[in-house]
């Protein structure tokens, strides 16, 4: 069994699958609290290979990931701003320590830096606790590939928001 997300536009929708590939079951969702951004380009998806704890949470947690890759995102302090919790903390696959404002005007005021599109692959989520999400999965840029973890925390004002992000370069 594996599940897919397939995000176009503003909608996420969560394809429960059998190992031989056929559709078991479908879900869909949008992609943000109340606003759910702009479109994300080309229709990206990316296929996620393994679920625990299987609701809601996953998915929001999946969409805000999936939409922070996206390169309309990136480019926009706003846009990222509104996914990232206000105590949010990087660990970059170089070893730098980014802080929110930091990671926000590094990407925003270098649109070049971003226009590639992220490949994502081997995308797992796991509900830690009501209102905590940890993904794990790996990304590839350009030909750089990065394991990848990160926790989304719920709040009522806000939604669901990347809470703690961490890439390690890697060769496998």
């Amino acid at each position: 069994m594996f599940y897919e997300i397939v995000v176009t536009g503003h909608a996420v929708t969560l394809i429960r699958k059998a190992a031989g590939g056929h559709r078991i079951t479908g879900s869909a969702g949008f992609l943000g609290p109340a606003d759910p951004g702009p479109a994300l380009a080309g229709g990206m998806s990316c296929r996620l290979i393994a679920m625990v704890g299987e609701d809601d949470s996953i998915q929001a947690a999946v969409a805000g990931e999936i939409r922070l890759l996206d390169h309309e995102v990136r480019s926009s302090a706003i846009l990222m701003g509104e996914l990232m919790d206000p105590e949010f903390f990087e660990i970059g696959a170089s070893g730098r320590l980014w802080d929110r404002d930091s990671i926000i005007a590094a990407l925003s005021q270098d649109p070049e830096r971003s226009m590639a599109p992220i490949q994502v692959s081997e995308m797992a989520g796991t509900l830690l606790a009501p209102g905590l999400v940890h993904l794990t999965y790996v990304s590839n840029y350009n030909g750089r590939r990065a394991r990848r973890s990160s926790l989304w925390r719920y709040s009522t004002e806000k939604g669901w928001q990347v809470y703690f992000h961490q890439g390690t370069l890697s060769t496998y």
